[in-house]
């Protein structure tokens, strides 16, 4: 069934963001889903320890990833959580291949890991594109290697922010099935950020909705 992510958090507003208080759990797929400036990607970067929230507590499984009470604050690249974001952050100078190794395990060989990207890239269907730079990629080319270089690091947990919003509708489609066959199969709590409905309605089993900060009804 996969593990459970919770999260319950309060975030200060700062820099004309709202205050955002949030409080969910997460199984399967869960869309977050409101306006521009709502608060959706401040909860993904507080989940992901990029953003400290004020108050609250993260649990990932039987893991705790923040807790203010208790001043637990893991770092980053300690908490196991895949983030693809908005604008994919793949290094352009860099090839396919190089920007997924980024996201192999540690302590893996180097003849390993590189098989390990290559077998995420063949997984997204863009193994042929291994030594293409980045910058080279088209917008759905470069979805699935933002894609494969997260899942690459095995995560417990994975955060999509507007993972499709640079395809077109047929892409859109094919890409939401194989992502959910892979978190299904992977069993990861998976939050998806989104202005698409379709989106929202193909992938998730839960949609929360983000407005001024706050969650709402409907």
């Amino acid at each position: 069934m996969g593990e459970l992510l919770s999260v319950a958090i309060e975030v200060a507003s700062r820099d004309a963001r709202p205050r955002v208080q949030a409080r969910f759990e997460v199984r399967g797929v869960t869309a977050l889903c409101g306006p521009s400036g709502a608060g959706k990607s401040s909860c993904l970067k507080a989940i992901a320890g990029l953003l400290r929230p004020d108050r609250g507590v993260v649990r990932l499984g039987s893991v705790t990833l923040f807790d203010h009470e208790q001043k637990i604050d893991a770092p980053t690249h300690r908490r196991r959580v895949g983030l693809v974001f908005q604008g994919l952050a793949l290094f352009p100078h860099l090839s396919a291949l190089e920007n997924v190794l980024f996201g192999a395990p540690p302590g893996l060989s180097r003849a390993r890991a590189r098989e390990h990207a290559l077998s995420w890239l063949a997984r997204m269907r863009v193994v042929d594109l291994a030594d293409r730079p980045a910058g080279r990629l088209s917008g759905g080319e470069g979805q699935r290697v933002a894609l494969a270089r997260a899942l690459a690091a095995e995560p417990r947990a994975l955060l999509l922010d507007e993972p499709f919003s640079a395809l077109d509708a047929a892409l859109r489609v094919g890409l939401r099935e194989e992502l959910r066959a892979i978190v299904e199969a992977m069993g990861l709590p998976t939050i998806l950020v989104t202005h698409d409905e379709e989106d929202a309605r193909s992938l998730a089993t839960q949609v929360i909705r983000l407005r001024d900060g706050v969650m709402v009804r409907g």
